[in-house]
């Protein structure tokens, strides 16, 4: 495709030799209206080189301007020269590249096969998988497919918390009040409720609290019974916790937990030892970060028992050695920024140039309406429950709107499934929200199945055309504001999937192909397509076939599916 901001660079460069064509690619805007231009230059950078007003700067470039073939206009506003791109160069352009390249628009090989890790879901063992998981698991999916699709060999983790005090509870809990034949029949609600039961008889009798953390030292040293016990709360824990990735359709390339790094931990605290880092406090060996503003990281208590930064930190030296990793990134939630500052300053201190490449991309807190979820408490909603829940009421609207629709099943857990998602990756991720049933059973306006309704209403109409879209279309036809409006936001695509990487963030695409699916909308409406002028409809037909591309590709980054029939 024509890079025109590229182009229009060139053109610059010739009428203003003083700046270089990466000052001026910088200097480019988009106007905040299509009626003021595709691309705006401000002139008043050059008002010291040509010792000039910028508005007659403006005009004096205007004037002299070789606008080459697919500047169709200059017009000057002020100290600002806008441009207008040929209409039909433009829409050639855009909608050749998108028939020619179809699913792969928009991928690119910037990443050259860097490797990228991305760490995300991380539930606890033995714990709900509750809808405060669900913000890490579908950004992190998300950051995923998009950095795979820019050419990263992207890896993922799931680093599960399976390694901690809470498996001293749990199995001074299940020896206590369990039984295997029920934790057999209803592994995680059987386990949360002697959690909720070892904190309710501790408030009573502390003494539970020392005998939760002899069983975890015990677990430290590998003590039969305990490892036993610990393995098979994570087996029955991963079977549950799977059913819900299926329901996803996401994999990980390691589930390398907490309890991965349990035997590299006393190599970590030796180099920190050989930096020079490490002080005695109280009976605890900590690393001292007053300098840089932050409390001390507790590296091992006084018992000689570790802590979850002793385990990222052995983590990331692991991961750095195995993977070489260009970009290891953390999907974990803000409210742990602190403990991610201290560990990457840590790593820093043990004299690892590659800590700035240890990304946290942090996301706001999902609380309930009856206050912050709580697994102590039993105040958790199942996240398995509220997409069965979506399930069930796409199917419902369903038999209401499409009774006769094929594949019924298929097409409501897409459905279903992804709107949950898409509200999810809608907003910008660090945004705190409160759960609410109604909101994310309410499929009406801008949410994910009004896009996949798009998509689904653009493959009706191609089905319907049963021709094949050949590039050969004429674009002179295509020229009105309403048609244009939908190729400009095509042309944008693949930028956006750029700017969604470089920060991190999915909702930008989101926001995205909720505009293109609108601006589609008023295409279909205004603009029969099937009409008889074959060319005519051979025209329109390829604005439909990229849309439709533009779509599924973009649902696709989101990790939701695009189903052809609704």
């Amino acid at each position: 495709m024509t890079d025109f901001k590229k182009k229009l660079s060139d053109v610059l460069g010739k009428s203003i030799p003083q700046l270089t064509q990466e000052e001026i690619l910088a200097m480019i805007e988009i106007p905040p209206n299509s009626e003021m231009g595709d691309f705006a230059f401000p002139c008043f950078k050059l008002a010291k080189v040509f010792r000039k007003a910028p508005n007659l700067i403006a005009e004096d470039i205007a004037t002299n301007l070789h606008k080459g073939d697919f500047i169709e206009r200059v017009e000057t506003a002020g100290a600002y020269l806008n441009f207008f791109i040929d209409k039909k160069h433009f829409i050639k352009s855009v909608i050749g590249e998108v028939l020619l390249k179809k699913e792969t628009y928009g991928s690119s090989l910037m990443g050259n096969g860097k490797n990228v890790i991305v760490e995300f879901s991380s539930p606890n063992i033995a714990k709900p998988f509750h809808i405060g998981h669900i913000r890490t698991t579908v950004i992190g999916n998300s950051l995923y497919k998009i950095y795979k699709f820019l050419g990263y060999n992207t890896i993922t983790i799931n680093h599960l918390g399976d390694y901690g005090t809470q498996f001293g509870k749990l199995i001074v809990a299940y020896k206590k009040w369990g039984n295997e034949e029920e934790v057999r029949a209803n592994p995680i609600p059987t386990l949360l409720k002697l959690y909720i039961k070892f904190h309710e008889e501790a408030e009573e009798k502390p003494e539970l609290e020392d005998e939760s953390r002899e069983w975890f030292k015990k677990l430290e040293n590998k003590d039969e019974e305990a490892t036993k016990l610990w393995g098979w709360f994570r087996e029955v824990s991963l079977d549950e916790f799977n059913r819900v990735y299926n329901m996803l359709n996401i994999k990980f390339d390691s589930y390398a937990g907490e309890s991965f790094y349990s035997d590299k931990m006393p190599d970590a605290v030796k180099k920190m030892e050989e930096a020079n880092i490490l002080k005695k406090s109280k009976g605890a060996d900590i690393v001292d970060l007053e300098e840089f503003g932050m409390p001390p990281a507790l590296i091992r208590k006084r018992d000689g028992s570790t802590l979850y930064i002793t385990r990222d930190i052995a983590a990331a030296i692991y991961r750095k050695e195995t993977y070489d990793f260009y970009k290891n990134i953390y999907v974990v939630g803000s409210q742990q920024n602190l403990h991610f500052q201290q560990w990457k300053k840590v790593v820093e201190l043990m004299g690892y140039d590659w800590a700035d490449d240890c990304v946290h991309v942090p996301f706001g807190m999902v609380s309930l309406e009856e206050g912050t979820m709580s697994t102590r408490k039993g105040r958790v909603v199942f996240l398995e429950d509220v997409f069965n829940k979506a399930v069930d009421k796409t199917k419902e609207i369903i038999k209401e709107k499409s009774p006769n629709l094929e594949d019924l099943d298929t097409v409501a857990n897409q459905v279903g499934i992804g709107a949950v998602m898409f509200q999810e990756l809608s907003n910008n991720r660090i945004k705190d929200y409160v759960f609410n049933w109604d909101k994310v059973l309410n499929f009406e306006g801008e949410t994910g199945p009004y896009v996949q309704y798009t998509h689904a209403r653009a493959c009706s109409v191609l089905r319907r055309a049963g021709v094949s879209v050949e590039d050969s279309f004429k674009a002179e036809l295509l020229v009105d504001d309403v048609t244009l409006e939908v190729v400009k936001k095509i042309q944008q695509f693949p930028q956006i999937i750029k700017d969604s990487q470089r920060k991190n963030e999915p909702s930008i695409i989101t926001r995205h192909i909720i505009d293109l699916a609108q601006a589609f909308n008023r295409f279909y409406h205004d603009h029969p397509i099937l009409v008889e002028d074959e060319n005519l409809k051979k025209a329109r037909l390829a604005i439909v076939f990229a849309t439709k591309e533009v779509l599924s590709i973009g649902l696709y980054l989101l990790g939701i599916k695009a189903p052809e029939k609704m």
